[in-house]
């Protein structure tokens, strides 16, 4: 099946609450999440460094390489952290990354896509640990949420079956550390 335009451009476009955080009394702000894109899995981390968990992924539909602008189809790749949850997305559930981080600023500045006061702004929201700026030409809105695994089907974010995301939007907590992996 072919998506449209519109339910490919972001099939990561969960619409965000603002304030909405996953479920705090469950949480545990000491887990870590990693994601080998060419293993399409997420691994779940505690504190003590053992996976406690493991879900197959589904990935945008560039999957090879990191995101470098808005609209390439690409899922990034770096250090992130959760910076808000959505219990409301479009795609059952939904937990917000901090994409683009600084590193993603730094070679978006570098090849002229965004300017050094754009720059600056994603700087001090990732120092902050806010949200950065997500209407710049290295797109935004990146997301761990469901919708299901079958194919690579997301215009950048990183999908999960709903059973799984139901799961680890009850476990993590807001900040939590996300490595994406090539």
């Amino acid at each position: 099946m072919r998506l449209g335009v519109a339910a490919f451009l972001c099939l990561c476009l969960a619409t965000t609450l603002a304030g909405a955080a996953p479920p705090a009394a469950r949480a545990r702000p000491d887990f870590r999440i990693v994601v080998k894109k060419g293993a399409r899995r997420l691994f779940l981390y505690d504190g003590a460094e053992r996976v406690v968990s493991s879900y197959p992924v589904a990935l945008g539909g560039q999957p090879v390489g990191a995101k470098r602008e808005e609209g390439d189809g690409a899922t990034p790749e770096g250090e992130y952290f959760i910076t808000h949850g959505n219990p409301r997305s479009q795609f059952h559930l939904s937990l917000g990354l901090s994409y683009p981080n600084t590193v993603d600023a730094g070679k978006g500045l570098a090849r002229g896509l965004i300017s050094r006061g754009e720059r600056e702004s994603i700087a001090e929201a990732i120092e902050q640990h806010r949200q950065p700026p997500q209407h710049t030409k290295l797109g935004g809105d990146i997301f761990l949420h469901g919708g299901g695994t079958r194919r690579d089907w997301t215009a950048g974010c990183i999908a999960l079956e709903n059973a799984d995301i139901e799961e680890l939007f009850a476990r993590v907590a807001v900040r939590t550390r996300v490595t994406i992996l090539p």
